[in-house]
């Protein structure tokens, strides 16, 4: 509800995977287990696996500011790895079920979160397009202070068919009125356009 950047898809993958890897531990060694004379512990191998690919999750895991990218392919990465470990235990009908459960979590629950309830402290974007060299950014920052936002992170970001022209896309936070907010940086002389899509076009 408060749009976290580890969010419902994230929560839900980590807990996917741990899930199959407890059961890759109870169930995947069995075969070994049961034969005569076995001292070994094999489910260490899974143990390891968890361990292993937190260093390639953590590697993809990005940091600007206050804002946080790459937790849902990471957690991801994590669910593949767990899914590898059981398709190798042979417990292939658990790897499937696992995969069907990954596809759908990645491509519904983006439509579920969509139709939760928001919180009011959620960050927003907002993009304003304005003639560079007279201040306006420093206007508009304070316009968003003062209709109770904090900006939790800014990118600036020069039109290449205009050289006068420059974009920037703000992320707010707070229980301040956007639609409020755009019609009064929308007014100051100088800006272009006002609106809530992202410049970079790609997904959260």
């Amino acid at each position: 509800m408060r749009q976290k950047s580890a969010g419902l898809r994230t929560h839900s993958l980590v807990g996917l995977g741990a899930a199959l890897f407890v059961l890759v531990s109870t169930y995947g060694f069995s075969d070994v287990l049961d034969q005569d004379h076995v001292v070994l512990d094999p489910s260490r191998v899974a143990a390891q696996i968890v361990s292993g690919i937190g260093f390639i999750g953590g590697g993809l895991i990005f940091v600007r500011r206050d804002s946080v990218r790459g937790l849902t392919t990471a957690a991801g990465v994590w669910v593949t790895a767990a899914v590898g470990t059981a398709a190798g235990a042979g417990l292939a009908i658990l790897a499937t079920a696992t995969t069907a459960a990954y596809f759908l979590i990645a491509y519904v629950y983006p439509a579920l979160a969509l139709r939760l309830p928001r919180s009011r402290w959620a960050s927003q974007s907002l993009r304003l397009t304005y003639l560079d060299g007279r201040g306006i950014l420093r206007d508009a920052l304070a316009l968003c202070t003062a209709a109770g936002f904090a900006v939790a992170d800014l990118a600036v970001h020069h039109l290449g068919d205009r050289d006068d022209a420059v974009a920037v896309q703000l992320e707010l936070r707070g229980p301040g009125s956007l639609s409020g907010l755009a019609s009064e940086l929308g007014a100051l002389d100088g800006v272009l356009a006002v609106g809530g899509e992202d410049l970079t076009g790609a997904p959260d």
